[in-house]
């Protein structure tokens, strides 16, 4: 980060537990992909390879490498391993995870008819070798709205107990399912029971793949809320927002002047 003189939020370093950033690549081309690794890297933790992408993906390999000359982790999207888990091919998916040396993996059941409970079993299997981040949350849109606060919390609380690392609230990639209504709105019914039942909040990553959702994230949790489903191109845009230098945050860390100015 530049030196500019201005009072700014705190941010830690790399390697951080709290304030991550998780980017999604879609497919993108190789050249982008690396461009924005390089010139962004320090402001990005991890790179989900969204969904199934990385089965039919070109150059893999050496998006992985770049990851790895920069330090930064990735994992595969969990629909990739719900697309292993209904064809009863779990092991492969370990296998999978294996060939390219993965620390990290999504376990998930926003797509295939599995309970919590049966999710949790395969977080513990995975959690002897890997790092587990674990997703809460319907991606079909009746289905999530059905799904109260309280099946939220308990669901979390399952998989953190189970040995994920990291729960991730479920947003998709369009900011329409989970913990989004189908217009987008985040449903503050869901976040507000989970901001008051005790969870730490560091151990969870709330999916935010648009401005609005990460402007409502930043105000209400921090500049140093975990945010996961970033597009490539938004990443230095998302660190302004968590710093207040865009409007939408402007004046959310005010405090932070006049303190130091009484200081």
């Amino acid at each position: 980060m530049t030196e500019s003189g201005l009072i700014l939020p705190t941010r830690e370093a790399k390697p951080r537990e709290k304030g991550l950033t998780v980017i999604i690549d879609n497919g993108v081309p190789l050249n982008l992909f690396r461009d924005t690794i390089r010139s962004s890297g320090e402001y990005i933790d991890f790179v989900k390879f969204g969904w199934g992408t990385s089965v039919v993906t070109h150059f893999l390999e050496r998006k992985i490498a770049c990851l790895q000359d920069h330090g930064i982790e990735f994992f595969f999207g969990g629909t990739l391993f719900e697309k292993f888990l209904s064809q009863d091919k779990v092991e492969s998916f370990y296998n999978y995870c294996k060939t390219f040396n993965c620390s990290h993996v999504e376990i998930s059941n926003g797509t295939v008819a599995i309970s919590n409970r049966d999710k949790t079993r395969f977080i513990k299997d995975f959690a002897d070798e890997f790092t587990v981040f674990s997703e809460v949350g319907h991606k079909d849109s009746f289905m999530a709205n059905n799904q109260d606060s309280t099946e939220w919390i308990e669901s979390i609380y399952e998989d953190i107990e189970a040995g994920a690392s990291k729960v991730i609230t479920e947003a998709r990639e369009s900011g329409t399912s989970g913990i989004c209504r189908e217009n987008g709105d985040i449903r503050i019914d869901i976040f507000e029971q989970i901001a008051d039942s005790g969870i730490p909040l560091e151990r969870l990553i709330f999916e935010a793949p648009n401005k609005k959702m990460q402007t409502f994230f930043i105000k209400h949790v921090g500049a140093n809320v975990n945010l996961a489903n970033i597009a490539l191109l938004d990443v230095i845009s998302l660190e302004t927002l968590r710093l207040g230098l865009r409007s939408d945050t402007f004046n959310q860390f005010r405090n932070l002047f006049f303190v130091n100015k009484e200081e």
